[in-house]
């Protein structure tokens, strides 16, 4: 699975606290998926995803 933070980041950290094997801040402030999701953390991943207050996560297989 592959995780991707569009456009319109609001630098909240819910996806980093919910899931920092996939996610970080980048240099900007702004969230960025920085790794592939290997399946043991698929479950945290679509977590971050749904928490995210402006669903700008996107998760593809």
């Amino acid at each position: 699975m592959k995780a991707v933070v569009n456009d319109g980041c609001i630098s909240c950290g819910a996806c980093v606290a919910a899931c920092p094997e996939v996610f970080r801040f980048n240099d900007d402030g702004v969230a960025e998926a920085y790794a592939q999701v290997a399946p043991e953390y698929e479950s945290t991943a679509i977590e971050a995803r749904d928490s995210c207050p402006v669903s700008v996560i996107d998760l593809k297989e």
